[in-house]
Formats: C-alpha cells, sequence, structure tokens
C-alpha cells in the first residue's frame, strides 16, 4: 500500500460530458440527407467524447473501404477537438512529427472530421467518409447544425 492519499478536495472521478444518443441520431440523418441532396454516397461515423463509436450509417453504395475511414475520421476529431484537416497545418514541416503521426493507427489527417461541441464542451466527434474531401466535410457540417453544436 502506498503511503499517498487522496485529500478530500482531491477528486477521484470527473465528469466528462458526451453526445446523447438523440443527438447521434439526428446527426446521422443529417449528414445522409446531405448526401443524398448533393448526389454522394457516405459512411457516416460518430464518436463520443471518450472516441468510442456512439453510431454509424452506411449509404448503399457507399465504398466498403470508407466505413473503417470515417470511424477513424469521428475518432481523430473527437480525440483531439479540432478538424482532421487541421492536422498537416499544425504538423507544419516537422518530419518527425509527420513520420511519427502517419504511423499512428486510426489517426486520419485528411478532411472529413469534425469535433462536436456544445456550450464550448467537446461532446464528440463525427467522421465521413466516401466523397471528396469537400463534400465529406460538407455533410458532417450538415449534421453539426442539424444538431446546434458548435
Amino acid at each position: 500500500m502506498s503511503d499517498k492519499t487522496i485529500s478530500p478536495v482531491t477528486p477521484v472521478a470527473v465528469t466528462q460530458q458526451v453526445i446523447s444518443a438523440a443527438a447521434v441520431s439526428v446527426a446521422l440523418e443529417a449528414a445522409v440527407a446531405r448526401a443524398e441532396s448533393i448526389g454522394v454516397r457516405i459512411n457516416v461515423a460518430v464518436a463520443d467524447s471518450g472516441g468510442n463509436l456512439a453510431g454509424f450509417l452506411r449509404m448503399p453504395g457507399a465504398f466498403l473501404q470508407s466505413i473503417d475511414i470515417a470511424i477513424d475520421k469521428a475518432y481523430t476529431a473527437a480525440g483531439f477537438g479540432f478538424s482532421t484537416k487541421d492536422w498537416m497545418k499544425l504538423v507544419g514541416h516537422d518530419e518527425g512529427m509527420k513520420l511519427g503521426f502517419s504511423a499512428r493507427p486510426r489517426l486520419v489527417v485528411f478532411g472529413g472530421g469534425l469535433p462536436i461541441r456544445a456550450g464550448g464542451a467537446l461532446i464528440g466527434g463525427i467522421g465521413v467518409s466516401g466523397a471528396s474531401e469537400a463534400q465529406d466535410e460538407e455533410c458532417a457540417r450538415a449534421a453539426l447544425d442539424a444538431i446546434g453544436a458548435e
């Protein structure tokens, strides 16, 4: 046993906000609706703020390989709290970071993954894959708009 004890003012647990199941459902449907309106087929995933898969939809005919990409975009955006397309801006010309991060499983460094925030708190991430980066992000933004997320 350790001689260290937790003082009464030190929390043993902290509260973590996560996206609700109802919001996940609305976000998924909104992303698919936008994809339909622009004539593309997508896979869309929502992760909670812990990076856990909270929901997923695949449009018939969407690329099978994009299933994991959508899930990983949601995971990346939820885990780091910024758009997946912003990764290369942050890395810049640092070759060590480029090599190191590219070796990380599940990390996506191109567009289509967005963090989901409510009241400034990170509550999850959404990832869309199957169209162009711009179209993927358009579908993801439509999802955020549908749930009133930031």
